[in-house]
């Protein structure tokens, strides 16, 4: 296990990790023999909304577990990644967040948008400020838009959220993307955008030495194709795009 602002940083780890992603992936079955040592663990952030019964199980906790152990199986079948067996879930004033380099939230348009407190935001600060990754997904439209950058805007309100362009390396570290792409939900196969936006984008906060700290998928539900990877009624592409999009913002995170 790696720890945010030690060895997760240090050019020896990241060439560890450069090196172990030219080997071939080897087999499911032979690499998630409860691991409990595995270099990657996926971390599910549980926050608080600010209304409408999101306090508790919320919006923080769609698509689980069944998602977040389905990633953990890709990203040990599509890369030479190791990983622990069982995702992790903890919240922002749990001092263990600095022990884990990735976290992953969603849903954070709803209910208002997510609400933290002070010793949220300053732990986040500190997580994100040591070398911390946090991976946002699955919230539509523009008034879900608001809703959560109006709450995140309280974490660094110094720093501008950006739109990351189609060609930015995080799209292409591992699988050549093209980019931001509309992830659907189960049952809608045609991909219909599910609110006012037809397209996804993707957005980053960024710290002084331009790493993206924040990632933020708009319009798109990567969880979703994670989650219903092995559903008869969920199209394969796009569950494949998931995982592309999944494993290149994963390898970002551990080499950045």
């Amino acid at each position: 296990m790696v720890s945010v602002g030690f060895c997760s940083r240090s050019r020896r780890f990241c060439l560890a990790v450069a090196l172990l992603m030219a080997l071939p992936a080897i087999p499911l079955s032979a690499n998630t023999e409860d691991d409990l040592a595995g270099e990657f663990a996926f971390v599910r952030l549980q926050y608080d909304s600010y209304f409408r019964g999101g306090f508790g199980y919320g919006p923080w906790s769609v698509d689980f577990p069944d998602a977040d152990r389905n990633f953990l199986r890709g990203v040990s079948r599509l890369s030479h990644v190791r990983v622990m067996p069982d995702p992790i879930v903890l919240r922002l004033d749990d001092e263990r967040i600095f022990e884990y380099p990735f976290i992953y939230a969603l849903e954070m348009g709803r209910n208002g948008g997510p609400y933290f407190s002070p010793p949220e935001i300053a732990n986040l600060r500190e997580y994100l400020l040591r070398g911390g990754f946090l991976l946002i997904d699955d919230f539509w439209g523009t008034r879900e838009w608001d809703a959560f950058a109006s709450s995140f805007s309280n974490i660094f309100p110094e720093r501008e959220m950006i739109q990351l362009p189609p060609d930015h390396e995080i799209f292409r570290l591992y699988y050549d993307t093209d980019g931001p792409q509309m992830v659907p939900a189960l049952g809608n196969a045609d991909n219909v955008p599910e609110r006012d936006i037809d397209q996804a984008s993707v957005h980053a906060i960024l710290d002084d030495s331009g790493r993206i700290m924040v990632l933020i998928n708009w319009n798109t539900d990567m969880g979703d194709g994670w989650e219903h990877t092995y559903h008869p009624r969920y199209p394969t592409q796009f569950a494949n795009t998931a995982y592309q999009l999944g494993i290149n913002y994963l390898i970002y995170s551990m080499t950045h």
